[in-house]
């Protein structure tokens, strides 16, 4: 199965693709990165490949915002249980990482941040602290379902990446192939930890993925 295709069923998401940590100037042609598989003609981005590429760093950006303050408000509640608190916090810590590599990405690449950055903000902590307050369970069945429909994301911008065939572009997908798999680990993580057992779990993560989905289509524009 292809590496940009979604990996069903979930339980078999665990094996990923570990890559080295990207640089802030990832769009920049760096002397260390070359394609052994093809020649490739030199040529500058087109006007829509950079307005693509724009649009997947303002959401990217918003979702990692989105997702650490998920973490935060979760932390809040979760983070003295000795079981789930060290759970939360590694994924946490990844996200956070994940962040600062978009923050990174914005600025060298001077792409506009989405403009509700603090709506997404109290977003984010209100269903992060709202369903840990419901449990531990609660708490995990809202990371089943962000990390499902981020993967999903993921997966749709890499299909759009393979159509353009530039140098710069292949650095962009790694990092999205690396972010991709460790949001599936995420993934895997709350199913481990009983998601499932969530109240009302089958409206609890149909309401948050269509929420997630809306805040995407949103994040993409403005």
């Amino acid at each position: 199965m292809s590496a940009f295709q979604m990996r069903l069923p979930i339980s078999q998401t665990r094996r990923c693709i570990r890559l080295q940590p990207c640089c802030a100037r990832f769009l920049s042609t760096s002397s260390n990165y070359s394609d052994t598989a093809r020649p490739r003609v030199k040529r500058p981005l087109t006007e829509k490949e950079k307005a693509l590429i724009a649009a997947m760093l303002r959401v990217d950006h918003a979702g990692e915002l989105g997702a650490n303050w998920i973490y935060k408000g979760q932390m809040a509640v979760l983070g003295k249980d000795p079981k789930v608190g060290p759970v939360v916090q590694h994924m946490w810590d990844q996200e956070k990482f994940h962040l600062k590599v978009f923050d990174d990405m914005i600025a060298a690449n001077r792409v506009r941040p989405t403009a509700l950055r603090p709506f997404w903000e109290v977003a984010g902590y209100a269903l992060g602290a709202g369903t840990a307050l419901l449990g531990k369970e609660a708490a995990m069945a809202c990371t089943e379902a962000v990390e499902t429909v981020i993967g999903e994301h993921y997966n749709d911008q890499l299909r759009e990446l393979l159509k353009i065939d530039h140098p710069e572009v292949d650095k962009l997908r790694e990092v999205i192939k690396q972010f991709r798999d460790e949001e599936l680990e995420h993934l895997d993580t709350a199913v481990d930890h009983e998601a499932k057992h969530a109240p009302v779990y089958p409206g609890l993560t149909a309401v948050i993925q269509q929420g997630c989905k809306a805040a995407i289509w949103i994040a993409t524009r403005i």
